[in-house]
């Protein structure tokens, strides 16, 4: 089939690489324009307009996909099918429309749960313990499409949103090619969505980060699950902004105040009765370390409190 596939960050990079290895013709990538990046701040391809770059593709990367001049030099491409994963805009009923079999989405979660921005970090947040890979029918709203197909899969209780995401990414790969196989011999089943059980992975936000030492352990170590490696859970101690990326359970005092540390090695008051212990952290300005590191240079001792941030 004649593909034109439309995606930016480095979760598209494997399918891209699929069909690129495949017996279909990617005729175009479709990209979010290059954006300043690094400490020079430098504009910078994305990672699938890189790939498509190397592999001498052509690639567009328009800003909005609404006006006729746009619409129209993509129906010229002449596409069988629209392949999206995590591009980055919102595609018009024009487009949608144009390819002969529409426009299909790689989507990382069991839908209708987590529709939206962020549905492998809220899977994690949320203590999922299990999720999917899907291949959606593309509609105007917001991954309400019907399903392809769909690709169970296991949360472990220690991955990180980092860890699931390149395992996503992968299955989302995989799960594309035989999609594609059952389009072309016309044995797909669509499944329209339930209308029960939808929830919405909004964009994670800075209050998303804070971390409330109210709260259970196990579940303040989902946040900082779903958080890691970016942007990661936020707290503070001594005046200090701390980043923190992984952490484990443990046992708390009930006498002591949530946020109050147990001891001089980062284990941390928690609500209802248990305690988490900080494994890995950041200051700002400085590279991410093992907590044992860190104390080294920052002491954080037995009754310091975290404070508001």
């Amino acid at each position: 089939m004649r593909i034109i596939f439309m995606g930016t960050p480095q979760f598209a990079v494997p399918a891209l690489a699929t069909l690129i290895a495949s017996a279909h013709e990617v005729v175009a990538v479709y990209s979010q324009p290059p954006r300043p990046a690094g400490r020079g701040m430098k504009l910078t391809e994305s990672p699938v307009h890189q790939l498509a770059s190397h592999h001498r593709i052509a690639v567009f990367t328009p800003e909005r996909l609404k006006s006729p001049e746009t619409q129209a030099e993509f129906a010229a491409h002449n596409a069988d099918i629209a392949v999206v994963a995590a591009y980055g805009l919102l595609l018009p009923k024009a487009i949608l429309g144009t390819p002969r079999l529409g426009c299909i989405n790689i989507h990382p979660s069991d839908l209708p749960r987590w529709r939206g921005a962020a549905p492998i970090q809220r899977a994690i947040m949320a203590g999922d313990t299990s999720t999917a890979c899907c291949i959606m029918q593309m509609e105007e709203g917001l991954d309400t499409g019907p399903v392809l197909a769909r690709a169970p899969f296991a949360i472990p209780n220690t991955v990180t949103a980092g860890e699931l995401h390149d395992a996503m990414a992968r299955l989302g790969a995989e799960l594309l090619i035989t999609t594609l196989e059952e389009l072309e011999e016309g044995s797909t089943r669509a499944t329209s969505q339930s209308s029960a059980g939808i929830t919405y992975a909004a964009k994670i936000s800075k209050a998303d980060q804070i971390i409330d030492w109210s709260q259970p352990a196990s579940s303040i170590l989902n946040q900082i699950r779903g958080l890691s490696p970016v942007p990661g859970g936020l707290t503070r101690f001594s005046g200090e902004v701390l980043k923190v990326f992984s952490a484990e359970v443990s046992t708390g005092n009930p006498a002591k105040p949530p946020g109050m540390t147990l001891d001089n090695h980062l284990l941390i008051n928690t609500g209802e009765g248990s305690a988490l212990r900080i494994l890995e952290l950041q200051r700002p300005d400085r590279n991410r370390q093992k907590a044992l590191d860190f104390l080294q240079g920052f002491a954080i001792t037995e009754g310091n409190t975290a404070e508001p941030l």
